[in-house]
């Protein structure tokens, strides 16, 4: 079973994020941390038990890591394009408990196993060798925290709460059941659209509110 960990908005950059987020919710997300290893940063907010949203932007103060930087951040053109087109939550995490299994069972969807950080890797994360998002986005990145689980108390919890998740995409029965064979702890509603795109509906202080 895959875990159901964080959904991430994906932004040209961090300031342009954490306004989406505002103007779509009515809370400031609050900064998370940086990424050095992979020349990122995020600002990070709870959305119930151990799910939280991420938005996460290339650190322009950073150095360029050795490899291809997560989240496809490395394709700037892609990242403004999705986001003026208004498919600014692009992504999602699910939490395994080991790695290799799910990348050996799905070799050509989630991409490479990346400890992180090198030398002294605390958790490791599937990546593609291009970077780019696993299925264009209708599948997860994995993350193997290495028995650790994420502490809610890390990240900031503002009254915001997931209740819904639904992916639109072209062929929607195809991706209902690869979800299925990952036998995901979360119901991810598939519908039919034109182009793969997010919508979260998310309870907040303010009343029920929509991420896409």
């Amino acid at each position: 079973m895959l875990k159901f960990d964080h959904i991430t908005v994906i932004a040209p950059t961090l300031r342009d994020g954490v306004e989406h987020v505002e103007d779509c919710l009515g809370l400031q997300v609050p900064f998370g941390v940086c990424h050095d290893y992979m020349g990122t940063h995020n600002h990070r907010l709870q959305l119930g038990g151990t799910l939280y949203l991420e938005v996460v932007a290339l650190d322009p103060t950073s150095t360029a890591p050795n490899r291809a930087r997560w989240f496809g951040l490395d394709e700037q053109k892609t990242i403004k394009a999705e986001w003026d087109a208004g498919r600014r939550l692009r992504g999602w995490v699910a939490g395994v408990e080991s790695i290799d299994p799910v990348l050996t069972k799905h070799p050509n969807i989630f991409g490479e196993h990346v400890p992180l950080p090198q030398g002294d890797p605390e958790f490791a994360f599937s990546i593609a060798k291009d970077g780019s998002l696993p299925l264009e986005g209708a599948a997860p990145s994995l993350i193997d925290r290495y028995g650790v689980p994420e502490n809610p108390s890390d990240i900031p919890d503002l009254g915001a709460r997931l209740e819904t998740f639904t992916l639109e995409h072209p062929e929607p029965e195809t991706i209902r059941a690869f979800y299925r064979d990952l036998a995901i702890n979360f119901p991810i509603e598939v519908i039919y659209g034109p182009k793969i795109k997010y919508t979260a509906k998310i309870r907040t202080p303010k009343g029920l509110r929509e991420l896409t």
